[in-house]
């Protein structure tokens, strides 16, 4: 009866392992991107990630105007957003995907005062690019978000 016990044991534990380890070998190689479908303020946002052995290894996150200019090189707009909200395009961009990359998205990002709103987006963007990396969809997916 105890040498049952260990072997169910045993294999529940290796079940375990392999299901929390399941979550990171779906992602599929590739690039994938998920992009805001309407302007806000001007500013598209977007995610990009790269994923090599079904790991993710690089993460973009940032924002773009109509001509395609990226939001954190506004020094304008970085100025603007520092005296009134404490932080930065540049500064919030790269916690936030440096989270999701560290994270894996198995993990939850955490908010920068001042970025709340990009976070909210953030958060939706990064479960659609996921989508599309499990699914090895590299088309960019245009995501509804609500502002």
């Amino acid at each position: 009866m105890k040498r049952i016990f260990v072997m169910l044991l045993s294999l529940l534990l290796t079940v375990s392992l392999l299901t929390a380890c399941g979550n990171q070998a779906e992602l599929q190689d590739g690039y994938y991107t998920a992009q805001v479908s309407e302007f806000s303020h001007g500013w598209k946002e977007y995610i990009t990630i790269l994923v090599k052995g079904g790991t993710i290894v690089s993460v973009e996150y940032n924002a773009e105007n109509a001509s395609g200019f990226i939001k954190s090189w506004d020094n304008a707009y970085m100025q603007t957003m520092l005296h009134t909200n404490g932080t930065y395009p540049n500064e919030y961009t790269r916690y936030y995907a440096n989270q999701l990359l560290e994270g894996q998205g198995e993990s939850d990002i955490d908010t920068i005062s001042g970025a709340s709103s990009s976070h909210g987006t953030f958060q939706v963007l990064a479960q659609a690019v996921l989508e599309q990396a499990r699914k090895g969809d590299s088309s960019i997916v245009f995501v509804d978000v609500v502002h």
